[in-house]
């Protein structure tokens, strides 16, 4: 049975939006280690249609010219929505996933292979998660308020216990923390 791992950047009051706009002098090449793990442990993205037309403008010209392209176009790409169709995923080796979401998404898992990554896609990520089909959510905590912007955890209400396997500090302040779905 395949896990969904989840890796998100987020603020220390929660923000998930737009990382690229206050996360640059944070990176590190220990941040870059530690994706590319996640990366080798994975076989398969879920991402949700914002994340996706991103991610295809940002990353499919750049074909193998580094690894997070190389493993973005090279990997099969699942997207989560209710508004795109099959005629508009462009980026190769895409599949819609649409209606009964959680049912697909249990089929998936059920399958077997590495895991499935889900890089960014605030959204799916909280939805998963209140759904009980994220298995595992990395987080990169960046020393830094952003004050405002799309949080989290926001409208999740309910309590979901999470289980901490993993913190790392790394030398910009970030801490890399793994949780995954209590027991």
């Amino acid at each position: 049975m395949r896990e969904i791992a989840a890796g998100l950047f987020i603020t220390l009051d929660g923000v998930v939006e737009r990382p690229d706009r206050w996360m640059g002098q944070y990176w590190s090449d220990e941040m870059t280690e530690g994706i590319n793990e996640s990366l080798d442990a994975s076989d398969a993205i879920l991402m949700g249609k914002d994340t996706y037309l991103a991610f295809e403008q940002m990353w499919k010209p750049q074909g193998d010219s580094n690894p997070m392209a190389a493993f973005l176009n090279g990997t099969h790409k699942y997207v989560v929505s209710s508004t795109l169709d099959e005629a508009t995923l462009t980026w190769p080796d895409t599949s819609l996933i649409t209606g009964d979401i959680a049912g697909e998404i249990t089929r998936l898992k059920e399958e077997s292979g590495k895991a499935i990554r889900v890089p960014g896609s605030p959204k799916l990520v909280r939805w998963l998660l209140t759904e009980g089909l994220l298995d595992e959510l990395a987080l990169n905590v960046l020393p830094l308020v952003a004050g405002e912007g799309m949080r989290l955890f926001e409208d999740v209400g309910k309590e979901i216990p999470l289980t901490l396997t993993s913190a790392k500090s790394l030398k910009t302040g970030v801490v890399g923390t793994v949780y995954t779905r209590a027991s």
